[in-house]
């Protein structure tokens, strides 16, 4: 079950200690390589960021919230899978979340299984894509030879 995509890491970014250190165990115990981070500027001054699979973060937290996380990366063209977990989260946040590319937005406290069926399939599908997408490139210099 363990994930293994090119020596990258599942990032989780959350102000919460406890909630921090509870994730990082379950992505672990399925044998999953995580980081965790206190908050979203010291995510993203790690030096991390390209070996970051997939990121959990929370949606409040002080400074950057997860939404302005989001939008940052967006906007430097990082293309990572974001699952939103908060205690805070309403039906707006989670649409301007998902609009935005977010994978899932759950809700604190959340079964274990769930945010685990949650990453493993962001990974799915962004691998997926990434194969897509490098076939496209390989398909096209092909067709043109």
């Amino acid at each position: 079950m363990g994930f293994q995509h090119n020596g990258q890491f599942i990032s989780v970014v959350d102000d919460n200690e406890s909630a921090r250190t509870a994730i990082q165990g379950v992505l672990k115990s399925v044998g999953w390589q995580a980081r965790s981070f206190p908050s979203a500027e010291e995510f993203l001054e790690s030096g991390q960021l390209r070996e970051t699979a997939c990121l959990i973060t929370d949606l409040r937290m002080p400074g950057m919230s997860g939404l302005e996380l989001q939008s940052r990366l967006v906007e430097e063209g990082w293309r990572m899978p974001i699952i939103f977990v908060t205690a805070h989260g309403d039906s707006r946040m989670q649409t301007r979340a998902m609009k935005a590319g977010a994978r899932a937005f759950l809700g604190k406290p959340f079964d274990d299984e769930v945010l685990l069926e949650e990453v493993r399939t962001a990974l799915e599908i962004d691998l997926a894509e990434q194969n897509r997408n490098h076939c496209k490139g390989e398909c096209a210099l092909r067709s043109a030879e």
